[in-house]
C-alpha cells in the first residue's frame, strides 16, 4: 500500500524544507517537492503547516517492568503500546534492571516480540546489573549471534547494587558483545548503568585509554545522575564516546539544561542521547524525606525535554531532535532508523507549529491520527 504525506516541513532531523514523502509498505520510497503523480494509487495525507520528524527512539526503557528494590510490591508493570505511541516512541530497546532473578530475560524477549507484533520496532539487551549476565542462550556472544533482537549487554558499575566489576571483567564482556556483533552484522554495545559512587566512570576511561578498546562499543547511561559524574561524562563524549542522559529519573538538573552545559563545555552534539528509563521503579518520598511508596518512571520525557531544548534552550529543531533520532540510532547501530531518508524505515512523527504531536506512523502504519491513538495494545481497554 502506498501513502503520500504532503506539504509538511521535514526535519530528517536535518532541515529538508517543505517536501512530500512517499511510503511503500514499511519503507520510505521517495522524498520530493511534489509527488502528486502517485496520488491516484496512494492514500494521501495533507500535513500543510505541520512538521515531520523521524519516529523517536528510546534506547533504555523497562518495557517488561522493573523495580522491586523496596520489596515485591514495588515491582513495576509492563509498558503499554499506547503510552509509547502517545509520545512518539516508534523504536524501543528493553532491558532488565537490578533484578535478574524474578525478572526473566525470556519474558523480556517475549515483550519485545509482542510490541513488534502490535506495531512498533523493539529490541533488547541481555544482562542486568550483575556480572553474571543473564542470557537467552549460553552466552552473551551467542545471544548477539543467534537472537536477532539482542543489540548488546547491560551491566552496572559505580553503584552499591552493582557487582563491582573490574576493568578486566568489563573488557571480557564488551569483547563478547563486539565479536558476537561482528558475526551477526550488528554494532554491539556494552550498555553500562552508572550509579552515584565516587568511582564514577573511572573504569571506562581505563578501558579506552589504557586498554585501547574502541569507545564506540561502550555505552554509559544515567550520566546526568550527579554534577560530578556529568562533568566526567563530558570528557568521555569529547573522546568520541556516546553519553546517554536519563530524562525520566536520575538527574541532578533538568536534562535539557545538562545538554546545554555539555555543549558549552565542548561535547559534540552527535555524541549525546536521551533515554527515559521508563517504568523503572522510583521511590516516593514525603517532605520529611520518609519513604511513602513506589511509582513508575514516566515514558514521555524524551520528547518533553527535546521540546524544552527548543523552546527554552534555543536549540534549532534539527539539532534538538538528534538526541532521540539519529544519535541513538548511531549508538545502537540501527542504520534504517532515526532519519527521514529514502530506503529507511517509515517511522514518522508529525507535529503542529506548537510542537504538539498530532500523528504517528510506525513501519508505514498510522498509529495516531489527529492526536487520537487509533492502535492500542492487544489487552488495553478501548473505553
Amino acid at each position: 500500500m502506498l501513502k503520500i504525506l504532503k506539504n509538511a516541513h521535514i526535519y530528517s532531523p536535518e532541515n529538508l524544507g517543505k517536501n512530500d514523502i512517499l511510503i511503500a509498505n514499511d519503507k520510505i520510497l521517495a522524498i520530493d517537492t511534489n509527488l502528486d503523480s502517485y496520488a491516484s494509487i496512494a492514500e494521501t495525507y495533507d500535513f500543510s503547516g505541520q512538521i515531520i520528524t523521524p519516529g523517536l527512539i528510546d534506547q533504555h526503557i523497562h518495557i517488561a517492568g522493573a523495580g522491586g528494590t523496596s520489596g515485591f510490591f514495588s515491582m513495576t508493570p509492563e509498558v503499554h503500546l499506547s503510552d509509547l505511541i502517545a509520545c512518539g516512541s516508534t523504536t524501543v530497546v528493553g532491558l532488565l534492571g537490578t533484578d535478574g532473578k524474578t525478572r526473566s530475560i525470556r519474558t523480556l524477549y517475549g515483550k519485545v516480540k509482542s510490541l513488534e507484533q502490535e506495531g512498533i520496532s523493539a529490541y533488547m539487551y541481555c544482562g542486568y546489573y550483575g556480572i553474571d549476565s543473564v542470557t537467552i542462550t549460553d552466552s552473551i556472544q551467542s545471544d548477539m549471534i543467534f537472537i536477532d533482537k539482542v543489540l548488546g549487554c547491560k551491566i552496572a558499575i559505580s553503584d552499591i547494587r552493582s557487582s563491582y566489576p573490574t576493568a578486566l571483567e568489563l573488557l571480557r564482556k564488551v569483547s563478547e558483545v563486539r565479536v558476537g556483533g561482528s558475526v551477526a552484522n550488528k554494532k554491539g554495545i556494552l550498555h553500562i548503568h552508572l550509579g552515584n559512587l565516587d568511582t564514577k566512570m573511572d573504569v571506562l576511561f581505563e578501558l579506552v585509554q589504557k586498554h585501547e578498546f574502541p569507545i564506540a562499543h561502550i555505552s554509559p547511561t544515567h550520566v546526568g545522575r550527579t554534577k560530578e559524574l556529568f562533568e566526567q561524562a563530558i570528557e568521555f563524549a569529547k573522546l568520541g564516546g556516546t553519553i546517554d542522559i536519563t530524562t525520566g529519573a536520575s538527574k541532578f538538573t533538568e536534562p535539557y539544561k545538562a545538554v546545554l552545559m555539555a555543549l558549552e563545555n565542548g561535547a559534540p552534539l552527535k555524541n549525546i542521547t536521551f533515554s527515559t528509563d521508563g517504568h523503572a521503579g522510583l521511590r516516593k518520598i514525603n517532605e520529611n524525606g520518609k519513604f511513602i511508596g513506589a511509582k513508575v518512571a514516566p515514558v514521555d520525557q524524551n520528547l518533553h525535554q527535546v521540546i524544552q531544548l527548543i523552546q527554552k534552550g534555543g536549540l534549532p529543531i534539527e539539532d534538538a531532535f538528534q538526541l532521540i533520532t539519529t544519535n541513538p540510532a548511531k549508538n545502537l547501530g540501527l542504520n534504517q532508523k532515526g532519519k527521514i531518508e529514502v530506503g529507511c524505515d517509515a517511522d514518522i512523527c508529525v507535529f503542529n507549529q506548537d510542537l504538539e504531536l498530532t500523528n504517528v506512523f510506525a513501519m508505514g502504519k498510522q498509529l495516531m491520527q489527529n492526536k487520537n491513538i487509533i492502535v492500542k495494545g492487544t489487552f488495553e481497554t478501548t473505553s
